[in-house]
């Protein structure tokens, strides 16, 4: 069975950091693509930040510079270091794991960025 779990999320001010987790189960981490989208209330769901299996980024262009993705294939774990954050990166953050036709995600998690 296929777990995407991620952790991190929370209440942040204007200008913090925070770091997403997602921890994956039961399936071959280590070629699969790792992506984090985010939904805010009432917009779909976009991409923030992906990650291939041979380690290049790519990232949106509202959070290039702030954000970056990395993996630890030893622990099966994609992360995502937010910083400098800003109110419009309010939203549910959702992992993805990707590999041809195969397509999971998390349950997602909340960061909210307020005053």
């Amino acid at each position: 069975q296929v777990q995407l779990v991620e952790s991190g999320g929370g209440l942040v001010q204007p200008g913090g950091s925070l770091r997403l987790s997602c921890a994956a189960s039961g399936i071959t981490f280590s070629i699969y693509a790792m992506g984090w989208y985010r939904q805010a209330p009432g917009k779909q769901r976009d991409l923030v930040a992906a990650i291939t299996s041979a380690g290049s980024t790519n990232y949106a262009d509202s959070v290039k510079g702030r954000f970056t993705i990395s993996r630890d294939n030893a622990k099966n774990t994609v992360y995502l270091q937010m910083n400098s954050l800003k109110p419009e990166d309010t939203a549910v953050y959702y992992c993805n794991a990707k590999q041809y036709i195969l397509n999971y995600w998390g349950k997602g998690a909340l960061v909210t960025v307020s005053s």
